[in-house]
């Protein structure tokens, strides 16, 4: 019952901060608010399992505080230079695609989520699998050299840098 007020909360919070402004009592009308309660117990049913057991931690403000400075340091500058490596890479042709598997040691579903998305929006790799009994990921990578191919898939910094660790400070 938790999970699904948590995620009844969160869908009407969120379409709420989407449709802000576009209404005639104070800044929404009466049919969005309605079609906003309807959505989000629709949204709740239909995503209450994918909540982790222990959903309050996900209306934690250290749960958000930690994702924003993420987003906006380590992540922003990994995207940044992953953007310039791909611009090299496709103006000299100097590229070297595979797939790589990474063992990142994550034990949730979200800290390997967070980690598979973060990989997968950088430029020059994507994730292409999840193994689900040993949270492993297969990486397609533009550039694999012989140093990360040599390296344990245990130390994965090659490959996604310093996500691993904030997946796991932020999700864990």
């Amino acid at each position: 019952m938790t999970r699904l007020l948590v995620a009844t909360l969160f869908s009407f919070v969120l379409y709420l901060a989407l449709t802000t402004g576009t209404g005639t009592i104070g800044l929404w009308s009466i049919e969005e608010l309605l079609f906003g309660v309807v959505f989000a117990v629709v949204a709740a049913l239909l995503t209450k399992n994918v909540l982790r057991d222990n959903c309050l931690g996900f209306l934690n403000p250290r749960f958000w505080l930690l994702l924003t400075v993420y987003l906006c340091g380590p992540f922003f500058w990994e995207l940044a230079k992953a953007n310039i490596d791909v611009v090299y890479r496709v103006i000299t042709g100097r590229i070297n695609p595979g797939i790589v598997r990474i063992a990142p040691g994550l034990t949730n579903d979200a800290s390997v989520t967070l980690l598979a998305n973060s990989i997968t929006l950088t430029p020059g790799t994507l994730t292409v699998e999840v193994d689900d009994k040993t949270n492993n990921l297969y990486v397609h990578w533009i550039n694999v050299d012989e140093k990360a191919l040599a390296q344990s898939p245990r130390d994965c910094a090659a490959v996604c840098g310093v996500f691993p660790e904030w997946a796991r400070r932020i999700a864990e």
